[in-house]
């Protein structure tokens, strides 16, 4: 299986499954120097872990992450970063019967489809388990990106139809709620509509919006690896979205030229600025200054106990009703998820923008 393998100059793979021993990330072209230790990386993976609301798997795992290697005295050596987070509370049982039938919404029919097996517990690598690496990743990322003065923040826009009110917008109140929704009114309604799902054994689908902020204009390139579709890949690349925006969207295909133009001034400090920001802070593949802003939706958790109808193995049609411990919700916990993805993009980007110029260069290595 090739394709766990993330990002051109900032690197990472990630390893494991739901149901194995271990889930794990390894973490190449990280600079030497940068302040760095398992608290770091702890605070990322405690926002996705499982078991903290009603709203998520009960399944108890601590997500205990430990470094192997790639940090001495407290920063990273510029080698490659290892780290493993041990499952702890897998109940394999609970997964056994599924062995014989396709879920609807899973991969099980494509992975028997393309590989002739399938680790049937849990999903193996195609289980939401599988961002614990990313996440891990993603916080080495952000620390790098930290040092340079830039924040990616992540949180929920909306669940099922309720959504964020720009008028009550409240970027603290995330911190303060089980589903990370920067407006309390909205987290109390969707608290209210997931309450439904759950009775009607059914689960909600949602979206995660994230804010970059101290990108510097020119990170990305034009043609192929324009910084908007490097972020598309990075979104589209988790488990369950099955939707990306950046700035206006889709509703861009709604607006003419003269409302969806960015309009540019003089600053009170001489520089070029945009008045307003419908591009998402990335103009022609490349970042123009301005916070960079993405959306991705989710579809809703595949995994329910209510009545569905499916194929098993021997080809014959029946229907099922999926057991275990599963989140009538997947957005709560993806939000860090989006969060890691997008910062080693950003990271990744900045990285190769390094040597778009000859001056830069020269000056880099002290040469006339």
């Amino acid at each position: 299986m090739y394709g766990s393998i993330f990002g051109t100059i900032f690197r990472f793979s990630t390893w494991g499954e739901s149901h194995g021993k271990a889930i794990g990330a390894v973490v190449d072209g990280c600079p030497a120097g940068v302040p760095l230790c398992e608290e770091d990386i702890q605070k990322f993976l405690d926002r996705r872990k499982p078991g903290q609301s009603r709203f998520t798997t009960q399944r108890k795992e601590a997500d205990q992450v430990e470094i192997l290697s790639g940090v001495f005295e407290g920063k990273t050596t510029g080698t490659p970063i290892s780290m493993i987070v041990r499952n702890t509370d897998q109940r394999s049982r609970d997964y056994s019967e599924i062995a014989g039938y396709y879920r609807p919404g899973h991969a099980d029919l494509n992975y028997d489809i393309k590989y002739g097996f399938r680790d049937y517990r849990g999903g193996g690598r195609s289980s939401g388990r599988e961002t614990i690496g990313r996440v891990a990743a993603g916080a080495v990322a952000s620390k790098v990106l930290e040092e340079l003065g830039i924040s990616v923040t992540a949180y929920t826009r909306s669940i099922g139809p309720i959504a964020v009110s720009p008028e009550r917008f409240c970027l603290e109140e995330a911190s303060r709620n089980s589903l990370y929704m920067p407006d309390a009114a909205a987290a109390s309604e969707a608290a209210e509509y997931l309450n439904t799902c759950m009775k009607e054994t059914d689960s909600s689908g949602g979206v995660v919006e994230c804010i970059i902020n101290g990108v510097p204009a020119g990170i990305g390139e034009p043609a192929f690896e324009k910084l908007d579709a490097a972020l598309a890949k990075a979104m589209f690349s988790i488990g369950a979205v099955k939707g990306f925006e950046i700035g206006e969207g889709m509703n861009a295909a709604l607006l003419k030229g003269s409302q969806n133009n960015d309009a540019y001034r003089m600053s009170e400090n001489g520089k070029v600025v945009k008045k307003t920001n419908h591009s998402g802070g990335i103009t022609g593949g490349l970042s123009d200054g301005s916070p960079v802003v993405l959306r991705a939706a989710f579809k809703p958790t595949p995994s329910i106990a209510a009545p569905q109808e499916t194929v098993n193995r021997d080809g014959e049609d029946i229907q099922i009703s999926i057991k275990g411990r599963h989140d009538p919700i997947i957005v709560p916990r993806a939000v860090v998820v989006v969060e890691s993805m997008a910062a080693a993009v950003i990271l990744d980007a900045m990285l190769a923008g390094m040597t778009s110029r000859m001056d830069r260069i020269r000056s880099f290595y002290d040469l006339p």
